[in-house]
């Protein structure tokens, strides 16, 4: 199995930073893309942004400038570094990762989610 573990979530004020991490372990071959979603308290989840094995990013047009996601191949994990944050960042992050279990076996899978709070 495989399991993915956010940390680095908490209160940050307006304009502040924060960056989290997500780390897969378990039966891991490889990892293909890799994303941050996150879900506001009413709200559908949003994707946040992605990233593939070689490093191509995209982001979602709300987080752009401001957000930056990188990735450590060899340590399986994902990064959000999230700049001037906004009262609307709040919300609980989520990574999301294409873990080839084999060469032939690929899952998605999901970690339990951070909690970003920005408030003044």
């Amino acid at each position: 199995q495989v399991q993915l573990v956010e940390s680095g979530g908490g209160l940050v004020q307006p304009g502040g930073s924060l960056r989290l991490s997500c780390v897969a372990s378990g039966k891991i071959l490889s990892i293909s893309a890799m994303a941050w979603y996150r879900q506001a308290p009413g709200k559908e989840r949003e994707l946040v942004a992605t990233i593939t094995w070689g490093g191509g990013t995209n982001y979602a047009d709300s987080v752009k400038g401001r957000f930056t996601i990188s990735r450590d191949n060899a340590k399986n994990t994902v990064y959000l570094q999230m700049n001037s944050l906004k009262a609307e960042d709040t919300a609980v992050y989520s990574c999301n990762a294409d873990v080839f279990t084999s060469p032939i076996i690929r899952g998605n899978y999901w970690g339990q989610g951070t909690q970003v709070t920005v408030s003044s």
